[in-house]
């Protein structure tokens, strides 16, 4: 059952990453809305993963 999830996550990443590329070339407005989801879920993936950096830094500072 994990397998299943990991390959629809996979499928989903890289139909994403799909739609971006359209949307670069002037897709249609489906393509763009996606890629608009696509980008706008990685930037908070980055912001969430800088923020678990930051508060692992701080408390190992702390010895």
């Amino acid at each position: 059952m994990p397998v299943l999830v990991l390959l629809g996550v996979l499928a989903l990443v890289i139909g994403g990453c799909a739609c971006v590329v359209w949307a670069e070339r002037g897709g249609p407005r489906w393509a763009r809305a996606v890629a608009t989801v696509t980008l706008a879920a990685g930037e908070l993936l980055r912001r969430s993963e800088k923020d678990r950096r930051r508060r692992l830094n701080r408390s190992s500072g702390d010895d």
